[in-house]
């Protein structure tokens, strides 16, 4: 009888929770991706102007429902002076969390670790900075390598699409060949992007629920439904 109510119970007032970093560059629009994702999937959520939005310093947290599934999202900054703090132990360090329950985001606990306790990682390339492509590939090769994240989908946005002048997903796919071997058996995609317009944003988190849902390496946290 216990065990039937309390399968009732995390049916009818629990989520399985699962823990995305947004990771890429700075200026690569991470947190505008954030922001149209929480947009398109909170009802209630009516969201900051993206012109508003500036270079993040330390950690954006935010959350969205889809289905039974809910996604904890950790934005962190992608300054290279930040950059070595995506594998390392988080905000006991210092760093700043900005968070809003109220809006589709949470100041929430801070993870042990970033690498170590998330489920999925949304990486985010912009199109538009071909200067700064091989900077980008250098920082995705040292993510996809950390044995922390062995296993864990990667969703690659070519973000910025809707520039005329932007790099194509070709392209990139070409630019990152040398990391191909690196990514191991896990699953990637590489997908076409706009942050700014949303294009691209409904079907990169479908996909990443997916992936999550079914890697039964990384089991997800319970939430009651809130």
């Amino acid at each position: 009888m216990y065990t039937l109510l309390s399968g009732l119970y995390k049916y009818m007032f629990q989520k399985d929770e699962y823990c995305i970093l947004i990771l890429g560059l700075d200026n690569a629009g991470k947190t505008t991706f954030l922001e149209q994702s929480k947009t398109r999937f909170n009802k209630n959520y009516k969201g900051m102007s993206l012109s508003k939005i500036t270079t993040t310093v330390g950690l954006n947290i935010g959350t969205v429902d889809v289905g039974k599934a809910r996604l904890m999202f950790w934005d962190l900054g992608g300054q290279e002076e930040l950059q070595s703090l995506w594998d390392k132990e988080a905000p006991q360090q210092g760093l700043p969390v900005r968070g809003c329950p109220a809006c589709g985001s949470a100041p929430a606990s801070a993870p042990a670790q970033y690498y170590a306790e998330c489920h999925g990682v949304i990486y985010v390339i912009d199109s538009t900075d071909e200067e700064r492509l091989s900077e980008s590939k250098h920082a995705f090769e040292k993510m996809v390598t950390s044995e922390a994240l062995d296993g864990v989908p990667i969703l690659v946005l070519a973000n910025k699409q809707d520039v005329e002048a932007c790099l194509s997903i070709p392209d990139i796919k070409t630019a990152f060949s040398d990391c191909t071997s690196k990514i191991g058996r896990r699953d990637c995609l590489t997908q076409a992007c706009s942050a700014l317009t949303g294009k691209g944003v409904r079907e990169g988190i479908e996909w990443m629920v997916k992936c999550v849902v079914r890697n039964l390496h990384r089991p997800p946290r319970q939430r009651d439904i809130t």
